[in-house]
């Protein structure tokens, strides 16, 4: 039995779904951004802090300014929305807005990969944090990209 691809809908209705899901997944995502971000803009203000490295320093700010970068690309697609609302732009705009949410998801995974690398360096030491972290981040890319990549491939490619 062969499915029908695609749905029956015009580009506008389909800029409308696009949109409502494209923000749903926004939502979920900017939730656990702005909570980490919020703890890393707490660090500085610890007794902890103060007995830092240079170079644990380095990667604080690093991963506070990733943090914020990671914020401005998710916000952005709201942004980006509301500034082209009403201007009869839905496609692209949407087609945009996904594009620096993408952005956005790769900026988390560098401020989560540096997050990590900091607290592993303090918790564990200089010599295996790196190569955990490397292993999370490799397991991060297998889920948020490569899976999704062969799924797409297997699964659209077949026709």
């Amino acid at each position: 039995m062969i499915l029908p691809r695609g749905r029956d809908e015009t580009e506008e209705q389909r800029a409308d779904r696009r949109w409502t899901e494209l923000l749903q997944e926004v939502r979920v995502i900017q939730t656990g951004v702005q909570i980490l971000f919020g703890f890393l803009l707490t660090v500085v203000f610890t007794a902890r802090f103060t007995t830092l490295g240079t170079a644990d320093r380095v990667i604080y700010a690093v991963t506070l300014l990733l943090g914020a970068s990671t914020t401005g690309a998710l916000v952005g697609t709201v942004t980006f929305h509301r500034l082209l609302a009403g201007h009869r732009l839905k496609p692209q705009t949407v087609l945009w807005a996904a594009r620096l949410a993408l952005v956005g998801v790769v900026l988390l995974l560098a401020t989560v990969a540096s997050a990590l690398l900091l607290i592993l360096r303090l918790a564990l030491n200089d010599t295996v944090a790196p190569w955990v972290v490397a292993g999370l981040v490799a397991w991060f890319v297998l889920c948020w990209f490569v899976l999704p990549a062969w799924v797409l491939r297997r699964y659209s490619s077949s026709d």
